[in-house]
C-alpha cells in the first residue's frame, strides 16, 4: 500500500507485511480501522485486529490490502 491510499474508519484490512516490529500481528492478519492519524510523510492506523491483539501500522512501514466487502451475499 502507497501512501496515495486512503484508509477510513470502519475499513476492512488485511496485513501483507510488518517489517520493523520485533512481534508482529501474523501476516494475512484481518483486522478493522478504528482511527487514522496522519502526519507529515507517514501516518499511524489504530486497528481491532479480529485475533484479540491489539498493535498500530505505521505506514509506509507496514503494509496492507484493503479488504473488499463480500457482494455475493443474497438481498434481503
Amino acid at each position: 500500500m502507497t501512501m496515495h491510499t486512503r484508509l477510513n474508519k470502519g475499513d476492512r484490512i488485511r496485513l501483507v507485511s510488518m517489517p520493523q516490529d520485533p512481534d508482529p500481528i501474523p501476516v494475512g492478519s484481518l483486522g478493522t480501522v478504528i482511527d487514522v492519524h496522519e502526519h507529515h510523510d507517514w501516518m499511524q492506523v489504530d486497528v481491532d485486529w479480529d485475533n484479540g491483539r491489539s498493535l498500530m501500522l505505521t505506514m509506509p512501514d507496514d503494509c496492507v490490502a484493503i479488504v473488499e466487502p463480500d457482494h455475493h451475499e443474497p438481498s434481503k
